[in-house]
Formats: structure tokens, C-alpha cells, sequence
């Protein structure tokens, strides 16, 4: 049976981005609905992202403990991974985090409609109910949230043959002896780092020249180093050409690398090469929405759609696929519809100064605001500092043999336009400099901050006394 609704603001897509903007809708005293059809509620990174990976990780990172004892003078005699035990204790977490978003989702201050929902023109949605049936929604304004999906590249013979991708392996208690994972960016690295501190034989094939596309080479050298000096094997600036099947069961994965062919079997396939945002069903062109060449909402600073009433915010528009600037955009996505209802034009923009990354292998990886990348494709003059983990006191007692951390700093002020970092407990060391940059630190005032000794986090110390003597 079909009914007819209508609110202020209907916010498709119930996950980080999509709550945030209907909460500040909410807040503001607005009629808001969130429709969410997926199976579960929560969203990417409470159902198969962020969070479930981090505790698988968690427990890998455990087990390479184990594994590392002896040189701490700890004899182990054996380890072993039980691996439902693993998935049991993330499958606990992640309804804990589920239910209570689900809870946030039905506590009264918007409607929850559990649906799929389709534009048929530019003020209605059609939504097809899960339970049976539809209903129709009309709104004022409209926030796009709907996300992203695993993409999986066209290979030759890996859709014949199978394989996983990373929602798969976040529910995987019998796991393969032996993995291929196609690619290497952050869940690629993330996933073949989880499966390899589980004692599984992992190789990493990535099709550009280095690890990580878009980052500094010298972070991506780094890890590639520290990883390699596992038992993991990479190879990097190839060209997938084929999967086949060997005469034992294994899958073979074929790839050309400076012109030979070569090969690596193993019992499975990780198809890890990235992710596309979910618009295929929302019937974009018959509310007027531009979409770009992957099928992404465009959308500008104000993220504000080519629609003047429908904003956007998350996977499904943004150039970063970042929990964090998910819920940020949310917001001000919410923020900007508020005030197009008010018929105000003071909208408020996306500042990206202060981006932000994190990637959970061993060790770690993280970095904020500008790359060198950048600074050369702006022809920026700056200054670059590093200091390595292995000559650093604290993190020689922590028995870090890779990594390093480096600012980059403008030439004339010294103001730090950037930070990175690969080593232990990047994603934690890298919030100075974020604080730092969110204050306009320069090199001199972030030196003289007191840092407690011995810390990892004084390391930051010496790249940016360099940067301030120079």
C-alpha cells in the first residue's frame, strides 16, 4: 500500500554521514526521515569497515606480539590463533555498536523508514518498503548518504574462478593458508597485514608503482620495508592479466611486471582494489543530480548537489572516503538545507586543510594536511624534516626497527603546512600535529611545546627544531 509523506528533510542513508546530518536537522527542530534499507543499521564503518576490521586487527596485532616475544627476552613456546574465538569477540563488539545506533535511529527525534529509496522527480522519492509494499516521501530538502560498495575490477577468470572481498573476511572463521590480495591501498594493506599476523602466507600485488597511490613514496617505501621484512611478499607497478585455476585447486594469479609474466597461487583471492559510491539505484537523472565518471554525487564545497534543495555528504560524494569528514560534511550538508529552507545563501564550505589519515597495518600509518605531492603540484616552496624511529630512545626500548616521522613547513613562515608519520601508534601521534595545524602552529612554537620523556610522542620534537634552526 502506498502513502504520501512529507517532511522538511529526508535523509537517505542511516550510516555516520547520514545520522550526522539528520541529527542536526533534528536538533534545529525539523521534520526529518532517514530511510536506510540495508539489512543492518549502522552504516559502512560500524558494519564492515572501521570498526570490525579494527578488531580483527586487534587480535592479529596480539599474535605478532607472541610471535615477537624472544626478542624481548619472553620465551613462548607456541601460539595458535582460534579463529572463531577472533570473529566471536568482533561479532559481540559490532552489535554493541550497531544496537546502539539503531537505538539512536528509533529514539523519537526522526523517522526511521526501512527501505530503498528512488527519485521520481525532484521533490518525491518512491521507497520500497522492506517489509512489503511502498511509500511515497516528499521533502523540502534531501541529503544523498547512501555510501559506497566494493568495487571488483574485470580480470580475466577471477569472477569465474572466485574470490573474497573485504566484507567476506570481516565474517571468516575458516580462513584460507594462503592469500592474493589484488591491490594496495588502505583496506588492501590493512587486510593482507591482519591475514599475515594470523600466520597465513600473504602476497600483495598492486598495479601501481608504489604502495598506497596518492601518499609521499617515502611513507609507502617505509611500510613497504617494515612489511616485507615479515614474511609477507609485494609486488608493485604490474598489470593483472588473468586468474586460473591450477591442476591442485589453487587459484593462479597471473600478472606482468617490467615486461616477464609471472605467477602466485594460493587457496584464495582478496579483491581489494577500492570502492564505488552507491547511486546505481536512486534514479539521480530524474531528480536532476549530476553524477561524475564513477558514478559519484558532484557536489561543491557547500555540498550542495546540482539541485539547489539536495546536498550530499560521505562515500557517495566526497573525494575522501574518511569516517570523520563523513560526519563533517553531514553536518554542514544539514546546516546549508536548514538555511536553503530559510532562503538564505550564506552557506557554509568544506575546509580540507586539516585532512586526515590512518591506516592500521604494523606499523602504523598517518598523515594530515599536505603532502610533498602537493606542495610540488602547487609549486609551494616548504621545508621537510624527518626523524626515524630507530633513533629515537623510546622507540628503541619499544624495539621499532622502521619508520620515521617528518613535517613539512612552509619555506618563509615555518608555519606547518603538513605531517606524516609510519611507526608505532601512528594513528595516535599524528592528533599533535593536527592540534598543532588547527592553531597555525609553526615549526619554532610546536618545538618548544613540553613533550614528557621518554614518549613516542617527542619525537616530533627534533624534525621541527630542524625546521625552526634552518
Amino acid at each position: 500500500m502506498t502513502t504520501n509523506i512529507e517532511f522538511d528533510m529526508a535523509v537517505i542513508g542511516g550510516g555516520s554521514g547520514g545520522y550526522a546530518a539528520a541529527r542536526t536537522a533534528a536538533a534545529a527542530g525539523k521534520k526529518v526521515a532517514v530511510i536506510d534499507g540495508a539489512d543492518e543499521l549502522g552504516g559502512l564503518c560500524i558494519l564492515s569497515g572501521c570498526m570490525p576490521s579494527k578488531a580483527l586487527i586487534e587480535s592479529a596485532n596480539r599474535n605478532l606480539v607472541v610471535r615477537e616475544a624472544s626478542e624481548y627476552g619472553i620465551n613462548v613456546t607456541s601460539s595458535k590463533v582460534n579463529q572463531e574465538s577472533v570473529i566471536e569477540r568482533k561479532r559481540a563488539l559490532i552489535k554493541d555498536f550497531s544496537d546502539y545506533r539503531s537505538e539512536q535511529l528509533q529514539d523519537g527525534r526522526f523517522e526511521l523508514i526501512r527501505g530503498h529509496a528512488a527519485f521520481s522527480d525532484p521533490n518525491t522519492l518512491e521507497v520500497q518498503l522492506r517489509d512489503g509494499g511502498s511509500t511515497t516521501v516528499k521533502a523540502k530538502t534531501f541529503i544523498l548518504a547512501t555510501g559506497s560498495s566494493v568495487f571488483v575490477p574485470e580480470i580475466p577468470g577471477l569472477h569465474e574462478h572466485g574470490y573474497l572481498t573485504s566484507d567476506d573476511v570481516l565474517d571468516m572463521v575458516d580462513t584460507p593458508d594462503s592469500l592474493v590480495v589484488l591491490g594496495g591501498g588502505a583496506i588492501a594493506l590493512e587486510m593482507a597485514h591482519y591475514f599475515e599476523a594470523i600466520d597465513k602466507e600473504v602476497t600483495v600485488i598492486q598495479r601501481s608503482a608504489h604502495l598506497l597511490t596518492g601518499m609521499d613514496v617515502d611513507l609507502a617505501d617505509e611500510l613497504e620495508a617494515a612489511l616485507t621484512s615479515r614474511t609477507m611478499m609485494i609486488e608493485c607497478d604490474t598489470q593483472l592479466l588473468r586468474v586460473e585455476k591450477t591442476s591442485d585447486g589453487k587459484k593462479r594469479v597471473i600478472y606482468a611486471k617490467n615486461g616477464v609474466e609471472k605467477f602466485v597461487d594460493a587457496d584464495a583471492i582478496l579483491a581489494a582494489t577500492g570502492r564505488k559510491p552507491n547511486t546505481a539505484h536512486l534514479a539521480a537523472e530524474l531528480a536532476g543530480i549530476e553524477l561524475n565518471s564513477k558514478g559519484g554525487v558532484v557536489v561543491g564545497l557547500n555540498m550542495q548537489t546540482t539541485m539547489s534543495h539536495i546536498f550530499s555528504c560521505g562515500d557517495v560524494c566526497s573525494p575522501y572516503e574518511i569516517v570523520h569528514i563523513a560526519i563533517e560534511q553531514g553536518e554542514l550538508a544539514a546546516e546549508n538545507a536548514i538555511k536553503f529552507m530559510e532562503g538564505k545563501s550564506d552557506f557554509g564550505k568544506m575546509n580540507y586543510r586539516l585532512k586526515l589519515y590512518g591506516i592500521f597495518t604494523e606499523p602504523q600509518i598517518a598523515a594530515v594536511g599536505l603532502t610533498e605531492i602537493d606542495a610540488k603540484a602547487e609549486a609551494r616552496p616548504v621545508i621537510v624534516e624527518t626523524h626515524p624511529f630507530n633513533d629515537h630512545g623510546k622507540s628503541m626500548i619499544h624495539g621499532s626497527k622502521h619508520g620515521f616521522v617528518k613535517l613539512i613547513c612552509d619555506a618563509k613562515t615555518k608555519e606547518i603546512l603538513g605531517g606524516a608519520v609510519v611507526g608505532p601508534e601512528a594513528a595516535e601521534l599524528i592528533h599533535e600535529v593536527v592540534v598543532a595545524m588547527a592553531f597555525h602552529s609553526t615549526a619554532g612554537q610546536f618545538a618548544k611545546i613540553p613533550h614528557y620523556h621518554p614518549t613516542l610522542s617527542e619525537i616530533w620534537t627534533y624534525p621541527a627544531e630542524e625546521i625552526d634552526e634552518s
